[in-house]
């Protein structure tokens, strides 16, 4: 006669440990942890920047108005652009704004360009 013993190693139904549960859980508790902090760390290092205007001063220069939001405290830096009438870059200059404690600056940088620029705008910003 088969005891019940038998049949469960037969069929793999034997008692195992806790352990690999208990492993189990640790991993995916550690893997959230480091998926929340990398993700709290780079929302706090974002810049946004949006474009407010332009104005054509003459064949060689374009000024471009805009402000730039997040990044409390961290100096930022910002990729102008002046474009022609193609789409094609006529002149470009990075801007480097310091650190401050106010989380919305308004800001305005001249660009000089190699010919007539019929738009300005801030092709991206970055914590410097």
């Amino acid at each position: 006669m088969t005891t019940a013993l038998e049949l469960d190693e037969r069929y793999g139904r034997t008692r195992r440990g806790r352990l690999p549960w208990v492993v189990g859980v640790i991993v995916v508790v550690i893997v959230v942890a480091i998926a929340g902090w990398l993700t709290l760390s780079q929302s706090m290092n974002s810049v946004d920047a949006d474009d407010l205007g332009f104005e054509v001063v003459d064949d060689h220069s374009v000024t471009v108005r805009f402000q730039v939001t997040g990044a409390q405290g961290k100096d930022i830096a910002c990729a102008i652009e002046a474009l022609d009438e193609e789409f094609g870059i006529v002149g470009w200059k990075i801007v480097e704004i310091p650190a401050s404690e106010v989380h919305l600056q308004q800001l305005s940088a001249a660009v000089p360009t190699v010919a007539e620029a019929t738009t300005g705008l801030v092709n991206s910003c970055w914590v410097a």
